[in-house]
C-alpha cells in the first residue's frame, strides 16, 4: 500500500503516510491545562499506528481562546502537561506536532468575552459580533507570540510546529480580498496580503531554525470572490522559497454554516473532495503535502497518493470513529474499521462548547475506548471468567440490540438475540433511506459482522412470552426493542376521505406508496420529516413541511442540517416553521404562524405525513416482569434518541453485565423503565 509506505518531512522519517489532523476534543481543563482524558485520547490514536499526530489547535494569546476547555500554549505553565501528552504519544512511535492558531475574526464575545480582530471592519458571519482592524503595533505582538508559543511546543518535545493559515482564521482572512480591504502594507496586492504569514514564518524559522515548520493552507475557499488558484498556488511557493518544510492542505472556512462545510463535509460530499483542489498546489511546490477532506478508508487515501494529489493523508474525524484505523488498514488487527459517516455530531458538539462524541465510537474520550475494549473479540484471554459468565438474552436485534450482543458475546457471555420482527436491523432502513444516507450503513454492518463472526444466535419472528422466558433462563436481559411513531396529535375525523394519511417511516421504508406528482403534506420538520422531505421533493409534485419549532431538523448538526435544508428548499418544497395546528377542516390545515400568530391556511394536497417523533416500545416488560427476568434497557426502548444515544447505552450496559452477581434477581440488578 502506499499508505504503508515511510515518507519525509524535513529531516524527520514518518513511518507511514497517515497523519491525525488537528481536531478539537474538549477534554482540557477550562483554563487549558491539558489532563490525564488528552493524554489518554491522543495515546490511543499513536497507539493505533498513524506516524503522526497534529494536536488540536492552541492558541497563542489569552485574548484569543474558541473554546472554554481547549488547550492553550501561551504561557509556560502549560509545557509540563504538553510534554507529558508528547512523552505518552511518542511511546507508541509516533511523531507529534502542534497546531498554533489565532481565529481573528472568527473570535467569539460569547465564549470567554474574546473580541474579534482581524485585517479590516467587518462582522463576524456566525454571531453578528463587529470585528476591529489590527493595528501594526498588534500585528507584531501577534507574530512575537506565535514565536513564543513555537518555543514552548519544542521545549515539551513536540517534533514539529504548524502555523494554521486556513479555515478562515486570522492569517486566511489578511490573505483573502473579500475580509482583507486594508491600504497598508498588510494589504492590497497578493504580495501584501500574505505578508502577515510570510512574516511569521521568517520569525519562527529564525527563532527555531531546527525546527520542523508547517503551514495548513486552505485551497479554496468555496466562493467567487475569495481568493484565486494562482493567488493560492503564489503563496505556497512562497511558503516553500521561506523555508516551510510542508503544506497542509485543507479547504472552506469556518466563519459560517454555508462555508463550514467545506470545512467539515457531510455525507453529500463526495470522498476525498479536495484532492483535485491539492494537486494543483502539490504540482508547484517541491516540499511534501498532506491533504484533508472526506477520506474515509483506506482506498480513499490510496487514491489521494496515487493520483499525485498529496504525499501524506490527514485524517480527522475517521480518528474519531476509530482510532486503530491505520492497525486496521495495514491488515495488524482483523477487525473492520468503523468508518466515519460524517454526521458531524463531533463538530456539532464542540461548538455548543461540549466535550467531542462520536455516534460509531461511543466511548470516545473515556478508558473502554482503547482496543482492548473496541474489539474485545480480539483479546479471549480478557474475557469474563467462566465462574462468572452470564447467560443473558437482548432482545430487540436493532443497532443497540446488536451493539450489547457484540460486546456481551466477546466478552465471553453466552448470549442470544430474540427479534419480533422477520429480519434484523430495526430501523436502519429508516436511517440509510434519505439521498446520501448511504453512509450511514457502516453503522450496521460493522456490527453485524462481528456479531455473525462470534457465532451468537439471532432469531428473528421470535417473540418472547413467560413460557419461553422461563425455558431460556437468562441471568439478565437487555431490552433493545426500540420505539415506533406517534400517532398524529390532533383529530383527525374532520379531514376528508380523500387524503391518506401516512406515518413518515412508512414512506421511508416504502418511497413507493406514494406515488409521483402527488401533492404531499408533512407535519414535523424534524430530521425525520426533513429527511422524507429530501425524498418527496424531486418526486412529488408539491411538498409542504409544517413544523411547530423555529428550526428544522433539529438533532442534526448544523452543517449537515443546512445543507439538507438548502438542498429541500432548492428542489422547490415550502417550508413553515413556528406553525402551530390549531384545526383540521377537510382538506386544509389551519395554522397560527410566526411570532405574531397570524392565521394560515394549507391545503394539505393528497398526502398527510405524520413526522413527529417516536414513543419507546415497552411490550416486553410486562412479561419480563413475569417472567421474574431482570433488566435493564438500552437505546430507543429507555429514551428516543440517535445512534450516539442508543450506542453509549447498549455499549455500557453490556460492559456493566460483567459486574452483577451470578444469582441476579429483578431485585438485585439494574433495571430502569422510561416512564
Amino acid at each position: 500500500m502506499l499508505l504503508a509506505q515511510p515518507g519525509k518531512i524535513g529531516a524527520l522519517t514518518l513511518k507511514n503516510r497517515v497523519i491525525m489532523a488537528p481536531m478539537g476534543t474538549n477534554y482540557s481543563t477550562t483554563d487549558g491545562l491539558s489532563t490525564e482524558r488528552d493524554k489518554l485520547y491522543y495515546a490511543e490514536r499513536a497507539r493505533g499506528g498513524v506516524a503522526a499526530i497534529m494536536t488540536e489547535a492552541m492558541v497563542v494569546t489569552e485574548h484569543a481562546r474558541p473554546h472554554h476547555n481547549s488547550l492553550c500554549v501561551y504561557h509556560d505553565r502549560f509545557i509540563p502537561g504538553l510534554a507529558s501528552m508528547v512523552e505518552a504519544i511518542h511511546r507508541h512511535d509516533c511523531l507529534v506536532f502542534g497546531q498554533l492558531n489565532h481565529r481573528g475574526g472568527l473570535l467569539r464575545r460569547s465564549v470567554l468575552n474574546m473580541e474579534p480582530v482581524g485585517p479590516s471592519p467587518w462582522h463576524n458571519p456566525n454571531t453578528g459580533d463587529a470585528v476591529r482592524p489590527l493595528a501594526s503595533d498588534e500585528i507584531a505582538t501577534i507574530q512575537q507570540q506565535f514565536v513564543q508559543a513555537a518555543r514552548r511546543l519544542v521545549q515539551a518535545g513536540y517534533d514539529g510546529v504548524e502555523i494554521h493559515a486556513g479555515n478562515g482564521y486570522l492569517f486566511q482572512q489578511f490573505f483573502t480580498p473579500r475580509i482583507n480591504k486594508r491600504t497598508d502594507r498588510y494589504g492590497g496586492s497578493v504580495a501584501n496580503r500574505m505578508r502577515l504569514l510570510l512574516e511569521t514564518v521568517e520569525r519562527v524559522r529564525a527563532a527555531l531554525p531546527a525546527t520542523v515548520l508547517i503551514v495548513r493552507l486552505s485551497c479554496t475557499e468555496y466562493v467567487p470572490e475569495g481568493y484565486s488558484e494562482a493567488d493560492i498556488i503564489a503563496l505556497a511557493q512562497a511558503l516553500a522559497r521561506a523555508g516551510v518544510d510542508a503544506l497542509d492542505l485543507s479547504g472552506g472556512s469556518n466563519e459560517s454554516p454555508q462555508l463550514s462545510k467545506y470545512c467539515i463535509q457531510p455525507p453529500s460530499f463526495p470522498r476525498a473532495m479536495l484532492a483535485p483542489y491539492a494537486k494543483p498546489i502539490k504540482q508547484a511546490v517541491s516540499i511534501p503535502c498532506f491533504v484533508a477532506g472526506r477520506i474515509v478508508d483506506p482506498q480513499d487515501g490510496e487514491a489521494v497518493l496515487a493520483c499525485g494529489a498529496a504525499d501524506f493523508i490527514s485524517l480527522g474525524r475517521a480518528l474519531y470513529a476509530d482510532p486503530h484505523w491505520c492497525l486496521k488498514a495495514f491488515g495488524a488487527v482483523a477487525a473492520p474499521i468503523r468508518e466515519c459517516i460524517a454526521c458531524n455530531v463531533c463538530y456539532e458538539r464542540l461548538t455548543l462548547e461540549k466535550d467531542v462524541a462520536c455516534v460509531h465510537n461511543p466511548v470516545i474520550g473515556t478508558e473502554f475506548e482503547a482496543l482492548e475494549h473496541a474489539e474485545p473479540q480480539l483479546f479471549p484471554q480478557q474475557r469474563v471468567a467462566r465462574a462468572r459468565r452470564k447467560r443473558v438474552l437482548v432482545l430487540g436485534a436493532g443497532v443497540a440490540g446488536i451493539e450489547a450482543a457484540r460486546v456481551l458475546g466477546a466478552r465471553g457471555h453466552e448470549v442470544e438475540v430474540w427479534e419480533k420482527s422477520a429480519q434484523a436491523g430495526g430501523q436502519m432502513a429508516l436511517a440509510m433511506a434519505a439521498p446520501d444516507k448511504r453512509e450511514v450503513e457502516p453503522i450496521w454492518s460493522y456490527r453485524w459482522r462481528a456479531v455473525q463472526a462470534l457465532g451468537i444466535a439471532v432469531r428473528t419472528a421470535t417473540t418472547p412470552s413467560v413460557e419461553a422466558l422461563r425455558r431460556y433462563a437468562p441471568d439478565f436481559a437487555i431490552v433493545a426493542t426500540g420505539a415506533q411513531p406517534r400517532p398524529a396529535p390532533f383529530d383527525l375525523s374532520r379531514l376528508s376521505k380523500r387524503i391518506r394519511v401516512l406515518h413518515a417511516w412508512d414512506y421511508l421504508r416504502d418511497p413507493d406508496c406514494i406515488a409521483r406528482a402527488t401533492r404531499v403534506t408533512i407535519v414535523g420538520g424534524g430530521m425525520v420529516g426533513m429527511e422524507a422531505a429530501d425524498l418527496l421533493a424531486s418526486r412529488a409534485g408539491r411538498v409542504v413541511v409544517v413544523e411547530a419549532l423555529s428550526t428544522l431538523a433539529t438533532g442534526m448538526a448544523r452543517n449537515n442540517r443546512l445543507e439538507l435544508i438548502e438542498r429541500v428548499q432548492a428542489q422547490g418544497a415550502e417550508l413553515l416553521t413556528d406553525a402551530e395546528i390549531t384545526s383540521i377542516e377537510n382538506e386544509r390545515l389551519i395554522l397560527r404562524l410566526g411570532a405574531d400568530k397570524r392565521e394560515h391556511r394549507v391545503d394539505i394536497g393528497d398526502v398527510l405525513l405524520i413526522a413527529i417523533g417516536p414513543r419507546p416500545v415497552h411490550d416486553a416488560l410486562p412479561i419480563l416482569e413475569a417472567a421474574g427476568v431482570a433488566y435493564e434497557l438500552a437505546g430507543d426502548c429507555y429514551r428516543p434518541g440517535d445512534f450516539l444515544a442508543a450506542l453509549r447505552d447498549a455499549w455500557m450496559v453490556a460492559l456493566a453485565v460483567d459486574t452483577l452477581p451470578l444469582a441476579a434477581s429483578s431485585s438485585q440488578a439494574m433495571r430502569r423503565v422510561q416512564s
